[in-house]
């Protein structure tokens, strides 16, 4: 796939589990990187997040969540991501990214 959107229900969304029935919004995909944040689990509290970043793991990408909200920042250290900053052209300032690399 081409980088930019995954959208939810494509094929290529499909291969982690990124389907409508348990998501909203959308991933981005920049090179070998899968970026999630606006997103929304459709149930609280059944793994869902937790699903998703293993799939996009098992598929070769690494994972990042730019500026987590504080409960996200507690599961994505539960989860040894790692916290970082990177420069963001639109903001043009660092933002916050947690990232999580793929085996």
């Amino acid at each position: 796939m081409k980088d930019g959107m995954i959208e939810l229900d494509t094929n290529f969304a499909k291969k982690f589990g990124f389907t409508s029935d348990r998501y909203d919004g959308y991933l981005w995909k920049t090179g070998n990187t899968i970026i999630i944040s606006m997103i929304m689990a459709r149930k609280q509290g059944v793994g869902f997040f937790r699903n998703l970043f293993d799939k996009i793991i098992e598929n070769g990408y690494d994972v990042k969540v730019p500026t987590p909200l504080p409960l996200m920042t507690l599961i994505l250290e539960h989860y040894k991501f790692k916290k970082g900053y990177e420069w963001d052209d639109f903001m043009k300032c660092d933002v916050e990214i947690w990232t999580k690399k793929a085996v």
